[in-house]
């Protein structure tokens, strides 16, 4: 969107400079001005917000058999900051950040390769209070070591919670190791997956 918008400017510069070349050009009076002004009120509502530290992760290759080939990595750090008080937030509510990804693309037209095949090992930053709780290790589909919970990135995981909202005021950070299974004969090539995290309460 930001591009097309960029490109859409430059052309009508263009177009407005071709046009006002074929006008004489000459300011009628000495012109006049706006003065465009704007109240921001403070606030004081706090906000529950999810930011992450990239856009982008790279998967290496560490760990390879003979039939399974393994690529690793990181997820990009997630922090969950809750600046609400206590009388802002709902009685009983918690908070929880899950993680969804899509299949690997091909830049060449190679099979794509399901999302089932990678799986992730979440971590949190503790204080040590105990508020809030990391998700379970999910496996790929070719670790069979880890029936049954070996189903890979596919649907929805969890990452963290909150045990409770009220709990966890403050800023929390989640991290989550990537591993990447795939059959020996894969098809060489790059891929591309997009790991879609969100954060509910």
């Amino acid at each position: 969107m930001v591009k097309r918008v960029s490109v859409a400017a430059v052309g009508g510069a263009m177009l407005a400079g071709v046009a006002g070349a074929a006008f004489a050009q000459e300011q009628v009076g000495s012109g006049s001005n706006v003065d465009v002004d704007v109240t921001i009120e403070d606030t004081e509502t706090g906000v529950l917000a999810m930011s992450v530290a990239g856009t982008t992760t790279t998967l290496v290759e560490d760990g390879s058999t003979g039939t399974v080939r393994q690529f690793t990595g990181d997820l990009p750090t997630v922090t969950v900051t809750d600046t609400r008080t206590a009388d802002e937030i709902p009685d009983g509510a918690f908070w929880w950040v899950e993680g969804t990804a899509s299949s690997f693309v091909g830049d060449a037209g190679q099979p794509e390769i399901g999302a089932e095949n990678l799986g992730w090992s979440p971590s949190i930053v503790d204080d040590g209070s105990g508020a809030v709780a990391v998700g379970p290790d999910v496996a790929p589909v070719l670790d069979a070591d880890e029936a049954p919970n070996n189903v890979g990135l596919e649907g929805r995981e969890l990452l963290a919670m909150a045990l409770t909202s009220e709990e966890a005021i403050g800023s929390w950070q989640a991290n989550a190791g990537l591993t990447l299974l795939v059959p020996a004969d894969v098809e060489p090539g790059s891929y591309t997956s997009t790991i879609t995290l969100s954060l509910f309460e």
